[in-house]
C-alpha cells in the first residue's frame, strides 16, 4: 500500500512540474483532500485523489473565471 502512495506522489510531482500554476494548484489541493477522504472511505485513496484533482481543477478554473468576469462587466459613470 505504501508503494502505491509513493508512485502516486512521484507522478503528482512530475505532473505538477509540467502543468501551469493555476491548474496544478487546484489539482494538488483537491488530490490531497480526495486522497485523505478516499483512504477513510474504504481504502480508495488513489481513486479519491484522482477525483479530487478533477474537482479541484474545476473549482480553481471557476474561481479564476469569476474573478475576471466582474472587471469585464463594469460600466463607467454616465453610461446607462
Amino acid at each position: 500500500m505504501k508503494s502505491k502512495f509513493a508512485i502516486f506522489f512521484v507522478c503528482a510531482i512530475v505532473l505538477a512540474g509540467s502543468a501551469s500554476t493555476a491548474s496544478a494548484k487546484g489539482c494538488l489541493k483537491g488530490a490531497a483532500v480526495g486522497a485523505v477522504a478516499g483512504h477513510y472511505a474504504g481504502g480508495h485513496a488513489v481513486v479519491g485523489a484522482l477525483g479530487g484533482c478533477v474537482v479541484g481543477r474545476k473549482l480553481a478554473n471557476r474561481k479564476a473565471a469569476d474573478q475576471k468576469a466582474p472587471a469585464a462587466t463594469q460600466t463607467t459613470p454616465g453610461q446607462v
